[in-house]
């Protein structure tokens, strides 16, 4: 690797195609910037390794549950429908 790069002429990712699309895909996120406890988030980082998500996604799942949203994971989802079959 080299020890510096130069970026000068670089494009923004909005200006080459398919990094547009990988913008586009995803929508329904806004990036922020937080602070956080430290020890807050070494928690969330360490119960995060051991359930094999990330991080950001534990923390995200927990705010969403503490605003009493309701979201669908993927085994209720497939629950659901079987059920729906299985009555169908």
């Amino acid at each position: 690797m080299r020890r510096q790069y130069d970026f000068s002429k670089a494009k923004r990712a909005k200006n080459v195609p398919h990094l547009a699309r990988l913008q586009a895909e995803a929508k329904g996120k806004t990036r922020i910037t937080i602070m956080l406890d430290n020890d807050l988030l070494m928690t969330f980082k360490a119960k995060a390794e051991s359930e094999g998500t990330g991080y950001q996604t534990l923390i995200n799942q927990t705010l969403r549950r503490a605003s009493g949203a309701v979201t669908i994971d993927e085994s209720t989802l497939r629950r659901v429908i079987r059920e729906e079959l299985k009555a169908g």
